[in-house]
């Protein structure tokens, strides 16, 4: 059984992006938006997402909306939705999300947007198969 108090997890990892858990049909990652920060306008074509912010304060945009998110939100990305995620607070944004099916490698950990960039650019972030 693997078991986290996620918010505590989340808001003490100081990567852009970690990936706690990766099982046959979901993923959770934790992520730290730095101020000013934003992961990148994307879509996953087949993947849904849910993200849950911990701490800070940003905007939501999918799919054309825009909504400002903060401690103790959600918000829901189905697949195929172009979205991003920008802090707009002077702290860091912190939020866990469950992909479903898996998005990232299993245990990837990415210290930077930039770093994080570079590997799914090179096709080193695949998530595994099968």
């Amino acid at each position: 059984m693997e078991h986290y108090t996620i918010a505590t997890v989340a808001e003490q990892s100081p990567d852009f992006r970690r990936v706690l858990w990766t099982g046959k049909h979901t993923q959770l990652v934790i992520m730290t938006i730095p101020p000013g920060g934003e992961i990148g306008e994307e879509v996953h074509e087949d993947t849904d997402q849910i993200l849950t912010f911990v701490s800070g304060t940003g905007e939501a945009q999918v799919s054309g909306q825009k909504r400002q998110v903060a401690q103790g939100d959600l918000v829901v990305v189905p697949a195929g939705r172009k979205h991003n995620f920008v802090n707009t607070g002077p702290n860091p944004l912190v939020l866990y999300t469950v992909y479903g099916p898996a998005e990232h490698a299993d245990q990837a950990v990415h210290q930077t947007k930039e770093e994080a960039d570079a590997m799914e650019e090179a096709g080193k972030d695949e998530p595994p198969t099968g």
